[in-house]
């Protein structure tokens, strides 16, 4: 933004890679999912733990919401922090930790147990998210780098609904945490080449924008909670909702791989686009097909009706989600307004999920998808003032 000066962070060491760079990118979209893989894998670590600890639908549900609230807690403590600690020693000590409770994790077949310690897990993953956020928000083209995060997510989340499911029955939850841990493990590897990206310095000569921002920027988090708290609420149960209408394991894991995969479309298509097209009508476009798509699950005793849904609905969630996103980065490079976009994100992840588990009760699957597509289109009303603003501020430039 013109208002502000970013820090020198060139006087570094030259095997560190360049702080707007791809590998940069992509690095810090590891960084940023690290503490919440367990999102694109949430099919499956559902239908783990029903199937390998017999948890019932509620414990399971009640686990992962435990988890997103704990990561919803955390990412609102990083708005607090994120410009008064050395993000990078933080982020060590927190990747650490969040490897040594998934390595815990493995250990623990109570539900009541597992619901406490994923709270845990949620709550350090969450501080680390609301870091990466903030850090993200320091890159230029902030909308690029969400773009890089969604591909990263959807493209190893993918992997994991493809071959996870089928290991449950033969090592149990052990192989879901073997997985997050490999992920976190990975990622540690990668922080010694990030920069320190320093927060931005005001220019006192500059105007600074007008309070009426906060309007806004409560819209968009309101936005981003209903979004993700209605695909969360059907993306967690949807191999319940395949198995209830009759659909098989050995076609539903490929068919969400596969839905994962070609769901790397819409991330890439931000990373090409940016904001060329503004916000506005893409945020808007993608939305009401996504919620389409969720009414459409009705019919998933059709099993192309099934894939299709899902293909779509990735697609669409990967590409307006990092949108939402960057409209909380437009208002503060300082990254603490994208930090408290990740804890709406996450408070609609928990909720989602939370919700779908008290409606569900004996596989009523047809509500949750109701609720779902209803919470989508209330979305569409709520996030079009904010984009249309920006749009009408910025000119659309990015490439």
């Amino acid at each position: 933004m013109a208002n502000q000066i970013t820090v020198d962070d060139t006087q570094v060491a030259s095997w560190k890679v360049d702080s707007n760079g791809v590998l940069a990118r992509i690095f810090l979209a590891f960084l940023t999912t690290a503490g919440i893989f367990y999102i694109n894998i949430m099919p499956a670590l559902v239908s783990g733990l029903i199937q390998g600890l017999n948890f019932t639908n509620q414990q399971a549900g009640f686990v992962s919401s435990s988890n997103l609230y704990g990561a919803a807690a955390g990412a609102l403590l990083a708005v607090f922090m994120v410009k008064h600690i050395n993000w990078k020693k933080w982020a060590y000590g927190l990747l650490l930790v969040i490897f040594l409770v998934d390595f815990a994790s493995i250990f623990i077949t109570s539900p009541y147990v597992m619901i406490v310690v994923r709270g845990v897990h949620g709550l350090v993953g969450g501080l680390m998210v609301g870091i990466g956020f903030a850090v993200i928000s320091r890159t230029q083209d902030a909308d690029k780098t969400f773009g890089y995060l969604l591909l990263i997510q959807w493209g190893l989340g993918g992997l994991g609904i493809m071959y996870l499911p089928a290991m449950v029955p033969q090592y149990g939850t052990t192989a879901l945490f073997v997985a997050l841990m490999s992920f976190t493990f990975i990622t540690l590897l990668m922080l010694p080449f990030l920069r320190n990206y320093p927060v931005a310095k005001i220019d006192p000569l500059a105007e600074i924008p007008a309070a009426v921002r906060r309007k806004p920027l409560l819209l968009t988090l309101l936005a981003i909670f209903l979004f993700q708290a209605a695909n969360m609420g059907l993306f967690a149960y949807v191999i319940g909702l395949g198995e209830a209408e009759g659909l098989t394991m050995d076609f539903m894991s490929p068919a969400l791989a596969s839905a994962s995969w070609v769901a790397l479309f819409g991330s890439l298509l931000v990373i090409l686009i940016g904001t060329k097209f503004g916000r506005t009508v893409p945020l808007v476009a993608a939305i009401i097909v996504t919620a389409l798509c969720s009414w459409v699950l009705i019919f998933s005793e059709i099993s192309m009706v099934y894939l299709i849904a899902n293909i779509l609905i990735g697609i669409t969630w990967a590409f307006a989600l990092p949108y939402m996103f960057g409209i909380c980065s437009e208002l503060d490079k300082a990254g603490q307004l994208a930090a408290l976009g990740g804890f709406a994100s996450k408070m609609g992840l928990a909720s989602g999920p939370m919700a779908a588990a008290l409606l569900l009760g004996e596989d009523n699957y047809q509500v949750v998808i109701y609720f779902a597509t209803a919470l989508l289109i209330v979305c569409t009303a709520v996030v079009f003032w904010p984009a249309r603003l920006l749009d009408s501020e910025k000119p659309k430039i990015t490439p």
